[in-house]
């Protein structure tokens, strides 16, 4: 190490240094381990429900594209919910809602979920419909 001609030990010295760079490493896993906040995400959003297929192909939405919306989510296409201009992919509790929303194509209602994003698509996940 290094000798030093002053009264504190070699061994104090050592033992500051240790608990410095203790506290520097800890400190990371110290913030990682914060509760996040729950439901920070959680979202209502009331808007028109669609098929996805439809909608993005060629903007079909409306009480005129009801039933074949309606043919299309129940078939298993996509379906999602728009609201101020903004669609959104409609998820269930990890399972798709055709069944649940395929009757609602073309009406306006409302779903709350998390919120999730990834290269520009937005979901609605774990949604449920709110009843009012």
């Amino acid at each position: 190490m290094y000798s030093t001609t002053d009264k504190v030990p070699k061994f104090m010295k050592i033992a500051v240094v240790l608990t410095f760079t203790a506290a520097l490493a800890a400190a990371p896993l110290a913030q990682a381990a914060e509760p996040e906040k729950a439901d920070a995400s959680t979202k209502e959003v009331t808007g028109e429900i669609v098929d996805m297929m439809c909608y993005v192909d060629h903007n079909a939405v409306g009480e005129k594209h009801a039933s074949c919306g309606e043919k299309c989510i129940k078939g298993g296409g996509p379906v999602g919910i728009v609201s101020d201009g903004k669609a959104y992919l409609v998820v269930g509790a990890h399972k798709p809602m055709n069944d649940e929303l395929a009757p609602l194509a073309g009406k306006t209602v409302t779903l709350k979920g998390k919120m999730a994003s990834n290269g520009g698509v937005s979901m609605l996940e774990n949604a449920e419909i709110v009843k009012k």
